[in-house]
């Protein structure tokens, strides 16, 4: 039952109040020197929002620009290093993304075998990576769409705040002073990589990439960058709206209703997901010891989803090679993308056949 205070509020002051919560704690996360406090804020207070009652929704099309900056931010980070980092370690990189999905299309299976949620849900739910194209290949396929989204959102939320905490004391944050210019004077960079964020929109959508608002202005604001066309400029105030944004669209995502849906598997989907980062934390370890990597860097490389989240963590975190960071991330996006769907549905029709093979 949705609480009477916020369901009395008009949009305008639910907005006004949504604001005020999220600025609040992303305050408090700065001041604890958590890396991402700009996207966890709006993020854990959309849930306390959502969770009371509240009714607001982040748009398409402004989740789509959040998306856009933050590619470019990833594109700012990387330089042509990104190629070669990938060109040497094609190999391990598709190992490991591929060890990621059978880890999480087994629980999903396990989950699905014993019952835990109805149908073939658990399997799209448990794909480690594009969420947004899971939860529409699951309604496609008649899963419960409302659980496997709480399934991806609740994973993408654990992993962001686990890579937070674990980059908030793994590294001393505390000692790093720096004078953030948050409103810098208009120049024509910023109005080229805005120029590139709107272009990159478009073109995902004529060439209908999954995932492209994101990967598209990343790739542009690359190759541009690259060729020294021009440098991306992103001030710290479209930063900070992107990661409101990027957070807001997390978090109101997790309302009452499919909480209460879910609240009987919450154990059980809890413990998978733990699992599922436990097991990419193993990979993390072996990559640490056997490449001589960073541990942070490792880590975030092998962080099961939410590669913007990621992107936001590693680029706040000093000493973390984000070209290392991101060309993991983007390798398991593709291939998530690509294969995913397929070995979800192959997993599915197996399952269905066995469960209607033994009425």
């Amino acid at each position: 039952m949705k609480s009477p205070h916020l369901e009395s509020l008009s949009r305008p002051h639910q907005w006004i109040l949504l604001i005020f919560i999220s600025g609040l704690l992303s305050w408090l996360f700065i001041k604890i020197h958590m890396p991402g406090a700009l996207l966890l804020g709006p993020m854990l207070g959309g849930i306390i929002f959502s969770m009371n009652g509240g009714c607001l929704q982040i748009s398409r099309r402004l989740f789509f620009a959040a998306q856009a900056i933050i590619g470019c931010l990833v594109a700012q980070s990387i330089s042509g290093n990104i190629f070669h980092t990938f060109s040497q370690h094609w190999l391990l990189f598709i190992c490991i993304v591929f060890s990621t999905m059978i880890a999480s299309t087994g629980m999903g299976w396990l989950m699905g075998k014993f019952k835990v949620l109805p149908g073939t849900t658990a399997i799209w739910g448990s794909s480690p990576g594009a969420a947004a194209a899971m939860v529409l290949m699951a309604e496609e396929y008649g899963a419960d769409a409302r659980l496997v989204a709480f399934m991806q959102y609740l994973r993408v939320i654990i992993v962001a705040s686990a890579a937070s905490i674990i980059a908030r004391f793994w590294v001393d944050t505390s000692a790093v002073s720096i004078a953030v210019d948050w409103f810098p004077p208009i120049s024509w960079s910023l109005v080229g990589t805005l120029a590139i964020a709107a272009s990159g929109i478009l073109l995902a959508r004529f060439l209908k990439i999954p995932s492209g608002a994101m990967l598209v202005p990343m790739l542009l604001g690359t190759v541009i960058q690259m060729n020294g066309i021009m440098n991306v400029a992103l001030p710290e105030w479209l930063l900070g709206l992107a990661y409101a944004v990027m957070g807001w669209r997390i978090g109101l995502s997790f309302t009452r209703q499919v909480l209460q849906h879910a609240l009987r598997a919450l154990p059980q989907i809890t413990l998978s997901i733990m699992l599922l980062i436990s097991f990419c934390g193993a990979l993390a370890w072996l990559l640490a010891h056997m490449f001589n990597l960073d541990p942070l860097t490792a880590y975030l490389a092998t962080s099961p989803g939410g590669m913007d989240s990621i992107a936001i963590i590693a680029a706040a975190s000093p000493n973390v090679d984000i070209e290392f960071v991101m060309s993991l991330q983007t390798v398991r996006l593709f291939l998530v993308i690509l294969t995913g769907p397929p070995l979800a549905r192959f997993i599915a029709n197996k399952t269905a056949k066995v469960s209607s093979s033994s009425c």
